[in-house]
């Protein structure tokens, strides 16, 4: 049986560099078979995870060995942190090796969704040449707000302001005297709304940031607005989103992350349809270089606690 079991796919050769002294599963499929991932987990000292695999107290009675969990990531609401810290398991998440990734995920989503362009093939196919529909706006001048100002929304402002568009920030658990604040302007929640052109969360999902973007929000903000979620879906109200989008109040929205994943046929057909609507399935953190980075960190985070 494996030492390390891992649910959900990593960079296999980096994987083998750094923790091959130990036998390995290295099985991403696991995280579609509930019974099949629990039966593998009887010799582990170690399991290493995405955002998919539930990491509860029944994983670990399975797994009475296992000491580490590697978080191939940051976010860690699919662990369950109690029932860690009472069986004395250390959580290692990936912190920082996929910011950039992420961060450019949002500046992108930001400049098609303004440009208003990526739908354009198909009516020149068809014989059109639209270019009077086309008259996008541009990313210079505008306010960008984000909700959170952790490293990721860091790296989010710095190439905002790169484009000449004015930073707010909103997140009250960073002190006000911290130096982060002197790049950016620190705004209340609803300055966010009302005030930014295009507005990006970047929170953990909890209790406080459940559904942090909600109606009240997204009916306070500006006509034409843009909004980006690369959080995790529970912090922005899908539904009313969808409705912002269909009435023409919002200008657009990406949406990476969601309430519920995978989406299946019967989730993902409140989405059809909607104007101005970007949907990718997770990925704003995974680039071939943020994996690589985000598979070494976590493999070096296993090995640090399996030897000691």
């Amino acid at each position: 049986m494996a030492d390390i079991v891992i649910s959900e796919f990593m960079d296999a050769d980096i994987a083998n560099e750094v923790l091959g002294e130990f036998d390995l599963l290295y099985e991403p499929s696991l995280v579609d078979n509930r019974q099949a991932l629990l039966s593998a987990l009887a010799d582990a000292r170690a399991i290493i995870v995405r955002n998919r695999t539930q990491v509860d107290g029944e994983l670990l009675e399975h797994g009475p060995n296992i000491n580490v969990v590697g978080r191939l990531g940051v976010g860690l609401d699919n662990i369950d942190l109690d029932a860690c810290r009472s069986r004395n398991v250390m959580v290692c998440p990936a912190t920082g090796a996929n910011d950039v990734a992420v961060a450019e995920y949002a500046i992108a989503a930001a400049l098609i969704l303004l440009r208003g362009v990526w739908h354009s093939g198909q009516k020149m196919l068809a014989g059109q040449w639209p270019r009077t529909d086309l008259m996008g706006r541009e990313a210079q001048g505008k306010r960008f707000g984000l909700i959170g100002f952790g490293s990721i929304a860091r790296q989010v402002a710095a190439r905002a302001q790169a484009l000449g568009m004015e930073v707010s920030a909103y997140d009250p658990y960073l002190a006000e005297d911290d130096p982060a604040w002197t790049s950016v302007t620190r705004v209340t929640l609803d300055e966010i709304a009302t005030g930014c052109d295009v507005i990006s969360a970047h929170v953990p999902l909890s209790d406080e940031t459940r559904h942090i973007v909600d109606a009240d929000f997204v009916r306070q903000m500006r006509a034409g607005a843009i909004l980006i979620n690369t959080a995790r879906g529970g912090v922005v109200e899908e539904a009313v989103v969808i409705e912002a989008l269909r009435g023409g109040q919002l200008g657009g929205a990406a949406l990476d992350v969601f309430e519920s994943e995978p989406l299946d046929t019967s989730g993902g057909a409140v989405f059809e349809g909607v104007p101005n609507l970007l949907l990718t399935p997770h990925i704003a953190g995974i680039t071939e270089e943020a994996n690589q980075r985000v598979s070494r960190v976590t493999a070096e985070n296993v090995l640090k606690y399996l030897r000691q």
